[in-house]
């Protein structure tokens, strides 16, 4: 086995560890390390590559993405639902100890996710295609 071949499978299993992790802690972005992981098995192993297209993580969190180049509604609401409960209560934690600067990073960070998705992530309709 080639070492690229070696490094790239390597990548490719710590990326899909963090976006998996990242489903639960949305201060590890799921859908790029998922098409990191992608990336990585595809120049790694075609059985690698196709089972990670055949998963249901794949399925739920990139294939539209990838596919259509946006994401259901569903996914985005669930995405920013997540995020700005997570965010909301370290904002709420910092805000009773008087730490603002950190609060007011926590709120632009959190502005420019939502207006990321709202914005530049296009809602596609099940079923839809391009």
């Amino acid at each position: 086995m080639k070492i690229k071949k070696i490094i790239f499978i390597l990548l490719g299993c710590i990326c899909l560890g963090l976006g998996t992790v990242g489903i639960f802690l949305p201060i590890l972005p799921t859908t790029p390390f998922y098409l990191a992981t992608l990336f990585c098995f595809a120049n790694s192993s075609e059985k690698l590559h196709d089972w990670f297209i055949g998963t249901k993580l794949y399925k739920k969190h990139l294939e539209s993405f990838v596919e259509k180049r946006g994401m259901l509604l569903q996914t985005k609401i669930s995405i920013i639902t997540t995020v700005t409960l997570l965010m909301g209560f370290g904002f709420f934690m910092m805000a009773r100890k008087g730490i603002w600067i950190p609060c007011i990073i926590l709120a632009v960070v959190w502005l420019c996710h939502v207006l990321y998705f709202i914005f530049r992530v296009k809602t596609v309709k099940a079923g839809e295609d391009f």
